[in-house]
């Protein structure tokens, strides 16, 4: 496998050699002193750790990866975050920094500096948590949609789809086995969903909004990490919030749209994006490895990525998502 990454970037480097003195110094950019204890937090993506303050307070420092957005893309995130955080809306807005603005720049990484939001992930939901979070992810979607994000990725088949399978092909990350029969599987999933994107309205919405980025708090649960935030259609969140394919899944999906209409419109229509978009979401999935696979961290947790066996599999789920398409019709 012969795949071109972000690890090709020239800060790729400086990226994983950032020391405890720089990222200790980002910090305390934000105000304040570190009293010098620190712990690296769990992130693919990004280098992220929390840090002890001589105050007693702590904060989380997200060092972006290179290559992956702008400093225009992720000043988009930025404002998202300060305009849901103005609405009262609980999520972890990005501190301000000396330097005036919220990105600051080590060895030419930007990052971040967040307040550490307190609280438990979930397993689980029951109803009256997801009602709960039906009626904070209206009042997300209603800020999402009072302005563009023209620096943001729009999530669409063509982006999820057409754009990721030509990198998979192009920098030879499937092997000649599965090559073809990938390539006619993704073609024939997305002549099957494209029509169904037609009219729907798209706007900023979290984009990775599983249980995984909420916390359960004593105040409310709150959204973390809007590194994936996107411009696509509200139904993304929606079934990644409640991701089950079957009756209990549309049953919880219908009691968490009945309390987001409280706040906000959602044409029912509309989830007959679900399975379209779980099934761009694998193909993203196995791109994102990708791009990332030079990597060590993701050769270590994705051993099996780019072998025969892992692209047979991919191709199966993707047989069965066109199954439940066509059920649907």
């Amino acid at each position: 496998m012969t795949v071109s990454s972000l690890s090709e970037h020239p800060l790729a480097m400086a990226f994983h050699r950032l020391t405890p003195d720089e990222v200790l110094g980002a910090a305390e950019s934000a105000g304040g002193r570190c009293t010098g204890r620190a712990l690296a937090l769990n992130s693919y993506e990004n280098r992220v750790y929390q840090f002890e303050m001589e105050d007693g307070s702590f904060v989380v420092g997200k060092f972006y990866r290179p290559g992956r957005w702008s400093r225009g893309a992720i000043a988009a995130e930025h404002r998202f975050l300060a305009e849901l955080s103005d609405e009262g809306v609980s999520v972890a807005a990005p501190l301000p920094l000396a330097c005036g603005g919220t990105l600051g720049e080590v060895q030419g990484i930007l990052y971040a500096i967040f307040p550490r939001v307190r609280g438990r992930t979930p397993q689980e939901l029951d109803d009256a948590q997801v009602r709960t979070l039906g009626r904070l992810l209206a009042r997300v979607h209603n800020v999402g949609a009072r302005s563009d994000a023209t620096e943001r990725l729009r999530l669409t088949p063509g982006t999820y789809g057409r754009d990721n399978l030509a990198f998979l092909l192009e920098h030879g990350a499937i092997p000649d086995e599965a090559r073809d029969v990938y390539r006619a599987t993704v073609e024939m999933l997305l002549m099957r969903i494209e029509d169904r994107f037609a009219g729907v309205p798209v706007h900023r919405i979290h984009g990775d909004c599983h249980l995984g980025n909420i916390v359960l708090a004593d105040r409310g649960p709150a959204f973390l990490d809007f590194d994936d935030m996107v411009v696509g259609p509200a139904a993304q969140d929606v079934w990644m919030l409640v991701p089950s394919y079957d009756e209990e899944g549309d049953r919880q999906r219908s009691v968490l749209l009945d309390a987001y209409e409280e706040l906000r419109g959602f044409d029912r229509a509309w989830l007959r994006l679900v399975e379209p978009l779980r099934a761009l979401r694998f193909i993203h999935y196995s791109t994102w490895i990708a791009r990332r696979f030079d990597d060590p961290i993701f050769r270590r947790t994705f051993p099996h990525f780019g072998t025969l066996q892992y692209w047979q599999r991919e191709i199966q789920d993707l047989r069965e998502q066109i199954a439940r398409l066509d059920c649907e019709r």
